[in-house]
């Protein structure tokens, strides 16, 4: 079992969908107490299960590569990295080749955000890259070259409203100015990796006795030179003490 003690943010306070707000660069990638189990967890799911993990199509190679040297050049800033001549030393002292070859395994190796790259196919984002470890309730198989209307279909809310404003909102994402938000959902397993098909619902009746926040940390944020949309997701599980100990908004 995989539990925070703190959150840098209310995952309980109300906002409207989709409720984004701009994030300070420098608070892309977080390192939290979780650090070192969560990677532990995130490199026995790909020794395990690397196809139900890691995606990328050909396509998005060049994406994923840019993304793997922002995200190193990102955490040799933070305490606890070093760069070193191909390879990172991580908080947990693990030293990571940074193998540019298979750059959504390293970057599974580094931090505990999972990545989506999206890149744009006509009127739509599709995905075309993925080191998703920790799935809250989807697959992804099911979701892998998808469009992100395909990606949202199980969800009650994303109307084609909600749609075209998601849409937008990937069209006008930034390179200086990436963005974020935040979901809360209950759950009775505290597990971090939830996969679920789309054909197999969430049973809501246990979200009154479901005993664990989960919380997802989401950013968004356009790579300068391929000009793809990164979609990052930090997982956070806390019990109710947990949720009482929370930190400041970033």
């Amino acid at each position: 079992m995989i539990l925070n003690q703190t959150i840098p943010y209310d995952p309980l306070s109300p906002r409207p969908l989709p409720g984004i707000s701009p994030l300070d660069p420098k608070e892309w990638l977080r390192v939290d107490e979780t650090y070192a189990a969560q990677l532990a967890e995130k490199a026995r799911l790909v020794a395990e299960c690397r196809e139900t993990v890691l995606a990328l199509d050909e396509t998005a190679r060049p994406a994923a590569e840019e993304l793997l040297d922002l995200v190193v050049a990102a955490l040799s800033e933070k305490d606890g990295f070093e760069h070193h001549q191909g390879t990172l030393r991580c908080p947990d002292g693990r030293l990571v080749a940074l193998d540019r070859g298979d750059p959504m395994l390293t970057l599974s190796q580094l931090t505990q955000d999972d990545f989506c790259i999206l890149q744009k196919s006509g009127d739509e984002h599709v995905l075309t890259g993925a080191a998703l470890c920790f799935p809250a309730s989807w697959l992804l198989a099911e979701k892998f070259m998808q469009p992100l209307i395909g990606i949202h279909e199980p969800v009650g809310s994303y109307d084609a409203t909600m749609a075209r404003r998601v849409q937008r909102l990937f069209d006008g994402v930034r390179v200086a100015q990436p963005l974020w938000r935040f979901n809360a959902l209950w759950y009775a397993d505290p597990a971090l990796h939830q996969p679920r098909s789309a054909h197999s619902r969430r049973d809501e009746r246990f979200v009154q006795t479901a005993q664990y926040m989960r919380s997802e940390l989401q950013t968004i944020r356009r790579l300068p030179e391929t000009e793809a949309v990164v979609f990052g997701i930090h997982t956070y599980v806390l019990t109710q003490d947990g949720l009482n100990r929370r930190s400041a908004t970033p």
